[in-house]
């Protein structure tokens, strides 16, 4: 669920991206990386960590030109380590390219051993080096060619920034798994990137999502682009963007995330009426739905969970031994209100169980007399395959365990989950999403 950022034609294109990589900080935090291009030639600066600890005022500013491609790092595919940080900037025949990548490519394996037995030579784990070796490989003149020629050799879920010496390729898979919009700057430039609460950051002006299936090119000097239709679309957004992984204040496919974060909360509520105290969120990603749950249910909403900004994000920890520790370092109950209470908690999701068991003991040594857990998604039953971390049943609880099961392994008195249904009904039924963790339809073969 990596954060993918393109500027072309704004002064200090690279200072900008800089700025949309910190708004998007939640979508990896392994590594970080800019390329910029000035007068033709593209220099790059990355490096394991967050994006503050990546840049500093000396390496940013030798990033000049008004046009620049960034990168925040979840690994999916590849290995946490320097190499595997993009942008990944190659020379070839036609000159220099960088390319940054927000996906997961189901076909990877394939493609690369295919590609060293043709004698290519890889320097990372990442899928990402394949679109770099096809393109290198082709024999087409021109780059937007030799593009479309890779992107017909690859199969997933993903959203692709490729720039050149002038140009820069903004590029969403048929299916628009991954979100990619499209804004423009104060002073006329454009802005791509994975989520529109890092246009709010630097004052851009939302103007539409990449579509599924389509190119956009964008040229140095030219204040129009260009739109090429790739494939036909077939949408499927991920739901697990609405249910998790975006920031709340953040737009996708026209929707508020906020707003059908609080509907899942809502549609919860109404699936069985518990009387407790007060309702509490696991923070931050639990909030909105607690206060949906809180209004549709009429019980008191009550901030009982404190929680350290200064940690990240459990569930993007590589190690289970790491997460263990960071709930206990995140989040802090508040004995004093929690103390002989009955409450109902809410949460986005449950993956592997862990975190779950360990707020439900923090609860319970807080004092609390009942714990009601509320999920607001589905049970997560298959592995994604399409950027998300849960690569194996064993990981999933809820693939190895009844809901039941569940409830007792956490330690709650009760467990509920929205099923599938109620999910899509929350984010809207118009359209389809992906929805592989719950009911396992893999569309992208």
């Amino acid at each position: 669920m990596c954060a993918i950022v393109g500027v072309i034609n704004s002064k200090d294109a690279a200072k900008t991206a800089y700025y949309a990589l910190f708004a998007m900080q939640h979508r990896g935090q392994e590594a970080s990386g800019i390329s910029a291009c000035e007068n033709g030639r593209i220099e790059t600066v990355k490096g394991r960590g967050l994006v503050t600890e990546v840049f500093d005022k000396t390496n940013l500013e030798s990033l000049k030109g008004d046009m620049a491609i960034g990168h925040n790092r979840y690994a999916t595919a590849g290995k946490n380590s320097a190499a595997d940080a993009q942008p990944i900037a190659a020379n070839y025949s036609l000159g220099q390219v960088s390319i940054v990548h927000n996906g997961n490519l189901v076909n990877k394996d394939e493609v690369r051993s295919a590609l060293i037995a043709e004698g290519a030579i890889f320097q990372s784990n990442m899928d990402t080096e394949n679109i770099v070796h096809l393109i290198a490989r082709s024999r087409s003149e021109h780059l937007q060619d030799r593009i479309v020629a890779a992107l017909k050799q690859i199969k997933g879920a993903y959203c692709l920034l490729i720039q050149s010496r002038h140009k820069i390729f903004a590029i969403r898979d048929r299916w628009g798994v991954r979100p990619l919009s499209l804004g423009r700057l104060k002073d006329g430039g454009y802005i791509v990137a994975s989520e529109t609460c890092a246009f709010d950051l630097v004052g851009a002006t939302f103007i539409r999502d990449v579509e599924p299936g389509e190119m956009l090119v964008f040229e140095q000097g030219k204040s129009e682009f260009e739109s090429v239709r790739l494939f036909e679309a077939e949408p499927r957004v991920c739901a697990f963007e609405y249910i998790y992984f975006a920031r709340p204040d953040s737009v996708i496919e026209g929707k508020s995330v906020y707003e059908v974060r609080k509907k899942m909360g809502e549609t919860l509520a109404k699936k069985s009426k518990i009387g407790a105290d007060f309702v509490v969120p696991v923070p931050d990603s639990g909030v909105p739905a607690a206060l949906g749950y809180a209004n549709a249910s009429g019980i008191p909403f009550e901030l009982a969970i404190v929680r350290n900004h200064y940690v990240g994000r459990t569930f993007i920890e590589p190690t289970q031994e790491m997460r263990n520790l960071k709930v206990k370092l995140k989040l802090n109950p508040m004995a004093s209100l929690l103390k002989g209470k009955s409450v109902v908690v809410v949460d986005d999701s449950i993956v592997r169980g862990t975190t779950s068991k360990k707020i439900v003991e923090l609860l319970r040594h807080a004092g609390a007399r009942e714990i009601h857990f509320k999920v607001a998604c589905p049970e997560l039953k298959y592995p994604e395959r399409y950027g998300i971390d849960t690569p194996s049943f064993e990981e999933l609880i809820s693939a190895n365990k009844t809901p039941e099961e569940v409830c007792k392994f956490i330690g709650a008195d009760s467990l509920e989950f929205l099923d599938v249904d109620e999910l899509v009904s929350s984010i809207g039924s118009e359209r389809k999403y992906s929805l592989v963790s719950f009911d396992g339809d893999y569309f992208i073969k």
